[in-house]
């Protein structure tokens, strides 16, 4: 697989593509359903589709199959995201978002969708997008223990150390009561050293 030039042996729609893209080799499962496309010029993710009829009733979650499988270049990964229009009109997401294809995966790409309506189920029909897909380059890191860290302006600073919502004034003036919460010096502070 490379990057450079237009696969050959394969079929596609050879006219769309474009020399730099990455060749992903797709699988039809179910060979009625389309390949993951995009939508759009410039589009980031790959319209995925569910190839069974489900209805998620509120709060439900369900693993939902599209049909499709991939072989992905060493190097790469791909990522399972929601579709902004179906979590805005119905509460659909995707539970584990973004779920990870990692290149060496050969099976079946399956979406864990979750209904967050309080009180209208989410009906989907074989063929409806459901999710798109995300190809992006990926490093591996080669882990090095070590007795310490070298310093950061961040340091330790965790949940909520940036401020936000979560932090509140004392009548000293110092911020108290919050994980990691800003006291002021830019750095940071942790449960129980206020």
């Amino acid at each position: 697989m490379s990057t450079s030039s237009a696969p050959s042996g394969a079929s596609a729609d050879w006219a769309d593509f474009v020399p730099g893209q990455v060749e992903v080799l797709v699988q039809r499962l179910d060979p009625e359903l389309p390949v993951p496309g995009y939508a759009h010029p410039g589009d980031a993710g790959a319209d995925l589709v569910t190839s069974i009829d489900v209805t998620l009733a509120p709060g439900e979650r369900q693993t939902v199959p599209t049909g499709i499988a991939i072989a992905l270049p060493e190097g790469y990964a791909a990522f399972v995201h929601p579709r902004s229009g179906l979590a805005a009109r119905l509460g659909l997401t995707v539970v584990n978002a973004p779920g990870t294809v990692d290149a060496g995966y050969r099976g079946e790409i399956r979406v864990t969708l979750l209904n967050t309506d309080r009180s209208t189920p989410v009906e989907l029909r074989r063929g409806d997008r459901i999710a798109q897909l995300v190809v992006q380059p990926v490093s591996r890191a080669f882990f090095i223990e070590a007795g310490s860290l070298p310093g950061s302006a961040r340091g330790a600073g965790g949940f909520g150390s940036t401020g936000g919502f979560g932090t509140t004034q004392s009548t000293s003036g110092t911020t108290a009561g919050v994980d990691g919460a800003d006291d002021g010096t830019g750095l940071g502070t942790q449960r129980g050293e206020h």
